[in-house]
């Protein structure tokens, strides 16, 4: 009887080992050989490419692909909404990821009749849409090793900012892209950046329109805002705080009043990549 049962467990261990054996081959198989070459055309799906332990095999991004710092050294084709095709077809890649909503139809026509495989992702801006975004990054490239580390290190970030948000008065904030005073926007509801001002304990100044309008100074001092937050480099635009302060209206809302002008850098704010929680954290702490 004993004999019976060595036996019939080893057989059950083999057949677990041939199972396990037949898995990683599969995996192997499937997953992208090294010499693979990816341009990604977004900023967000760049960093979830390198987290996931891609970056030696990207070859070229979109210049909101600053993170991590390395990735300023790959080659530029555009911004992910004005993507250069010539120049992302010199870098000869066998990949191209990108999200849906920034890439033209024209575009995308264009890199599939050249025999690059286009992967486009759909994002929702809310927390659990991050998390589809690695798990989707990670399967349509075949690379799932990192998936469930890169999804628990941005579940711990994220619950980690939730510890800053003790603000009970919900501040309301408006968001204001500049590009000088020539070129100046107010964001609305339907904004990733309203998303984040949510997440980290405001609320949007602005509830009348979706997503963004020419700024007014009549707008301005109807939203009264508590805060008013733009890009780093809005504000520079602008000739920091006092340039800011010279445009008609600010000065009569609550923020301009007590000069509570807050900045971030633009593809922190508004990417909901992995590093959301950190935005989070950032945005709390200054609309305190």
């Amino acid at each position: 009887m004993m004999k019976y049962r060595l036996i019939l467990l080893s057989c059950t261990v083999a057949a677990a080992l041939s199972a396990c054996n037949v898995a990683a081959d599969k995996r192997n198989k499937d997953q992208l050989p090294d010499s693979i070459k990816i341009v990604s055309l977004n900023g967000a799906v760049s960093e979830i490419v390198a987290g996931l332990g891609l970056e030696k095999n990207i070859v070229g991004t979109d210049i909101t692909s600053n993170y991590p710092e390395s990735l300023k050294s790959k080659p530029k084709i555009g911004h992910n909404r004005r993507i250069n095709a010539e120049g992302v077809l010199s870098l000869q890649p066998n990949i191209v990821v990108g999200m849906a909503k920034e890439v033209s139809p024209q575009l995308a026509a264009q890199f599939r009749s050249s025999g690059i495989r286009l992967i486009l992702f759909n994002q929702e801006f809310t927390p659990k849409g991050t998390k589809d975004l690695i798990r989707a990054v990670g399967d349509s490239l075949h690379h799932t090793l990192k998936v469930d580390s890169l999804t628990k290190a941005f579940e711990t970030e994220l619950a980690e900012a939730q510890k800053h948000i003790n603000n009970p008065k919900k501040p309301k904030v408006l968001f204001i892209y500049a590009r000088g005073t020539g070129t100046m926007m107010v964001g609305g509801t339907g904004t990733p950046v309203e998303k984040v001002i949510e997440l980290a304990g405001g609320t949007n100044a602005i509830t009348e329109f979706a997503e963004y309008k020419p700024l007014t100074s009549e707008s301005l001092v109807k939203a009264n805002p508590d805060v008013i937050l733009l890009f780093d480099d809005g504000l520079e635009s602008l000739g920091g705080a006092n340039g800011l302060l010279g445009v008609q209206g600010i000065s009569q809302t609550n923020a301009g009043k007590n000069k509570r002008f807050v900045t971030m850098k633009g593809e922190l704010l508004t990417s909901f990549g992995p590093r959301l929680g950190q935005a989070v954290t950032e945005l709390a702490e200054k609309i305190k």
